[in-house]
C-alpha cells in the first residue's frame, strides 16, 4: 500500500530515456527554439524552464541553455513565453507565430534566492545559521547511529521488452530538508539520504489550474536532458487544489510525542515543542487536540480538547519534559485508542508522531508495528511522521511508518522548517485527498528505445 496523496502540495516525478525519433509534427504543430542566458554575463543557463503561458507546456534548457519547444498553436496568434530558473528573475516575452519555427531568446538577471523567506547568498549564511536558532549550533556528535533504507538506482529498461513503468506515488519532502542539515553542518549527506524524488517535491510549482472537477490534475513536459546529448527527460507533475484550512473537514488530532531520554537536546523536544504552538495557532473550534506521550511508559497528557482552547493545549505543551527509555509501541496503541474514542466520520482523523526515530523499547518488532499503523489506516485514522534531531535519526523507520499509515513524512531541523511544514503547507501536510495513487506510464517502442525511473527505487510496483 502507498501512502495518500496529500493536500495542496503537489506531486512531481521525473523519468529518462532515449528517444529514437521525434514526433510527426501536426499541422498547427509550431517549435520554439532560443536560447536561455544570464543579463550580465550571456553565460548559458541549464536547467531553465521555458513555458508557454497559460498551459502545461514547457521544456528545459541544456548544458548550452538552449531549449526546443513543440505547441500546438494557430499561425498568427500572438503568446507568451515565460523563463525561469532558481536565483535569477523570472522573464516573459511576447510574440507572434508566423511560421513553423519561432525563435524566443532570453537574458535572465541575477536575483536572491529566497527560501521560505530565507535568504541565500555569502553575506547571509552566518545570519542564517543565528536565525536557525540551536539545531545548527548543536555540536556534531562523535557518535553516529542514523540510519537510511539503501537506495539502488533504477536501471534502463528496454522499451520493446518492459514498456511498462509502474510504481507508487509519494509526496514526502523529508530528504531535502535533511540533506540540507548536513550541508549547514559542512558534511556530506550520505547517498542514501538523497532520495532524488523528494528533493524535486520540496519545492512548490505553477501548474496550471484543473479542470473537469476531478480532484487531481495532470500535467506533462518533455526536455533535453542537461547531463547526456540523445537523451530525454519526461516530467510528469500531479498537483491537487490548494486547501483553505478554513474550510477544511474538521480535524481530529492526537499528537504523540517522544519524550525519551533521546530528544533532550535542543534539535529534538524544545524544538519540537516551538513546532507544535506553531501548529496550535492554526486551529479552529471545530478541531480536536490530544496529547500523548511516551518514555519509559505511554500517557495521556491531555485528553481530547477543542482547539479554540489554545491556551490549555499551550500549556500541556509547556509542561512536556524528556526522561526515559522509548516505549513507541505502547505511545502508538494509546494514541491510536485516543484518536478512535473522538472519531469524527468524515473529518481528518489523524495521529501526528514527533520523534528521531529510535524505538528500542515497546512492541516487540518492527513488523508488529507496521502491523497496527495498517490496521488504523483501514479504520481511517492516518499517521503523519515528523523526524527531529541528529545522530540517531531513524529515517529508514520514520519513512516506513508513514507510508504505512498513509500519511507523510517531514524532517524539521529548524523553526523555519517546522513554518513551512505545519503553516505554510498545512494542508499538505495535514489532508488527504487521494490514498494508494499508482502510476502507470507506457512508452511506444517506436519512439523510445529504454527509459529508467529517476527516484521512487523503493516504490516500484508489478504492472497488473
Amino acid at each position: 500500500m502507498t501512502k495518500a496523496l496529500v493536500g495542496s502540495a503537489g506531486l512531481l516525478l521525473t523519468l529518462a530515456g532515449a528517444t529514437l525519433a521525434s514526433p510527426p509534427a501536426a499541422t498547427d504543430a509550431v517549435v520554439f527554439t532560443g536560447r536561455v542566458t544570464t543579463a550580465a554575463t550571456a553565460h548559458p543557463i541549464a536547467g531553465a524552464t521555458v513555458r508557454l503561458e497559460g498551459s502545461a507546456t514547457g521544456a528545459l534548457t541544456g548544458p548550452d541553455g538552449s531549449y526546443r519547444l513543440l505547441v500546438q498553436a494557430a499561425r498568427g496568434r500572438r503568446v507568451t513565453l515565460t523563463a525561469s530558473v532558481i536565483g535569477h528573475a523570472t522573464a516573459s516575452r511576447a510574440v507572434r507565430i508566423d511560421g513553423d519555427t519561432v525563435r524566443v531568446d532570453f537574458a535572465l538577471a541575477a536575483a536572491a534566492l529566497h527560501l521560505e523567506g530565507l535568504v541565500v547568498n555569502a553575506a547571509a549564511v552566518a545570519r542564517a545559521r543565528q536565525a536557525l536558532g540551536a539545531a545548527v549550533h548543536a555540536p556534531r556528535p562523535e557518535w553516529n547511529t542514523e540510519s537510511y533504507n539503501v537506495i539502488d538506482e533504477n536501471a534502463f529498461r528496454a522499451v520493446q521488452h518492459e514498456p511498462l513503468s509502474t510504481f507508487s506515488v509519494d509526496v514526502d519532502r523529508a530528504s531535502y530538508a535533511n540533506v540540507r542539515r548536513f550541508l549547514m553542518e559542512g558534511r556530506r549527506p550520505p547517498r542514501d539520504a538523497v532520495r532524488i524524488e523528494e528533493m524535486i517535491n520540496y519545492f512548490p510549482y505553477e501548474y496550471p489550474e484543473r479542470t473537469g472537477g476531478h480532484p487531481i490534475a495532470v500535467a506533462t513536459e518533455v526536455a533535453d536532458a542537461p547531463w547526456r546529448a540523445g537523451h530525454r527527460l519526461v516530467r510528469i507533475g500531479l498537483h491537487t487544489a490548494p486547501v483553505e484550512m478554513r474550510d477544511a473537514p474538521a480535524a481530529n488530532l492526537v499528537f504523540l510525542i517522544d519524550v525519551s531520554g533521546s530528544m533532550s537536546s535542543a534539535d529534538r523536544l524544545p524544538l519540537v515543542k516551538r513546532s507544535l504552538r506553531l501548529l496550535v495557532q492554526q486551529l479552529r473550534a471545530q478541531d480536536r487536540v490530544a496529547i500523548v506521550v511516551y518514555a519509559g511508559a505511554a500517557g495521556l497528557v491531555l485528553p481530547s480538547t477543542p482547539g479554540n482552547e489554545r491556551g490549555t493545549i499551550l500549556d500541556a505543551i509547556e509542561r512536556l519534559e524528556s526522561g526515559g527509555s522509548t516505549a513507541g509501541g505502547a505511545g502508538l496503541r494509546l494514541a491510536y485508542d485516543v484518536a478512535r474514542r473522538h472519531h469524527v466520520r468524515g473529518g481528518n482523523n489523524r495521529v501526528i508522531l514527533t520523534t528521531d526515530g529510535d524505538f528500542n523499547v515497546g512492541v516487540s518488532s518492527d513488523a508488529e508495528m507496521v502491523r497496527l499503523i495498517e490496521e488504523k489506516r483501514q479504520q481511517g485514522t492516518f499517521l503523519t511522521v515528523l523526524g527531529f534531531g541528529r545522530g540517531n535519526l531513524k529515517d529508514s523507520k520514520m519513512e516506513q511508518l508513514a507510508d504505512r499509515g498513509n500519511g507523510n513524512y517531514a524532517y524539521i531541523d529548524n523553526l523555519l522548517e517546522a513554518r513551512k511544514v505545519l503553516v505554510t503547507e498545512m494542508g499538505g501536510t495535514l489532508l488527504t485527498v487521494a490514498k494508494d495513487v499508482k502510476l502507470q506510464v507506457e512508452f511506444n517502442p517506436a519512439r523510445v528505445r529504454a527509459y529508467r525511473l529517476i527516484g521512487y527505487e523503493n516504490r516500484l510496483l508489478a504492472n497488473q
